[in-house]
């Protein structure tokens, strides 16, 4: 009874420190948002696409591999690559921006690969893995396998409910926005995007 009390104490303390890192505004944010302008379910897709790189990188990180991730090779190559990446979709949101709500189209594909690129660019969601999300890792492992996956699950599902949550408002508020706000969200969208891309790139080659 009391290694179950124990483990839901640790899965409370996992979501908890789950939700400031899912809630920060960053490129996943940015794409969640730019996504779920034309379809309502592109949170869920993005976080399916999120999922597709954080589910193998929590069994690396669980076999014994996170000291990888902190390697200086391994980060000036994720930071390098990463922030081409986030430049580039940074300017193809500007150009989305452009269009108007007809022509701008989105599809179920390009949401998913959106949050496996988005998530995979940035250097900085590996970072937290090896440090906070490897503590996670190890503390659910003291309740066996089955500690670990569902603590990876629920990990995940801040992800999916909080991407579904901002895709599904922006969808649904998008009928209140003027040409104006739709162009200061987007405008916003492509500085994160843009910006933590060059911040990436400037931080490896320093």
């Amino acid at each position: 009874m009391e290694i179950i009390t124990d483990f839901y104490l640790f899965l409370l303390s996992a979501i908890s420190l789950s939700l400031t890192g899912v809630m920060m505004p960053g490129p996943v944010f940015a794409v969640t948002v730019t996504r779920g302008y034309k379809n309502k379910i592109a949170g869920t897709l993005i976080a399916l696409g999120h999922g597709a790189i954080e589910f193998p990188l929590m069994f690396l990180i669980y076999l014994g591999f996170a000291e990888f991730f902190t390697a200086s090779t391994a980060q000036k190559i994720i930071g390098l690559g990463g922030g081409l990446i986030l430049i580039y979709m940074g300017v193809q949101t500007f150009k989305a921006q452009r269009k108007t709500n007809e022509e701008y189209e989105d599809s179920r594909h390009g949401s998913f690969v959106a949050g496996a690129l988005a998530t995979s660019a940035n250097p900085y969601f590996f970072l937290w893995w090896a440090t906070i999300g490897f503590t996670l890792t190890l503390n659910s492992s003291i309740f066996g396998l089955i500690g670990f996956l569902l603590f990876a699950i629920t990990h995940w599902s801040c992800d999916l409910v909080w991407d579904t949550f901002v895709s599904l408002t922006v969808f649904k508020s998008k009928r209140f926005w003027t040409k104006r706000v739709r162009e200061i969200v987007f405008g916003f969208c492509f500085v994160v995007l843009v910006g933590f891309g060059a911040w990436f790139i400037i931080s490896t080659l320093l």
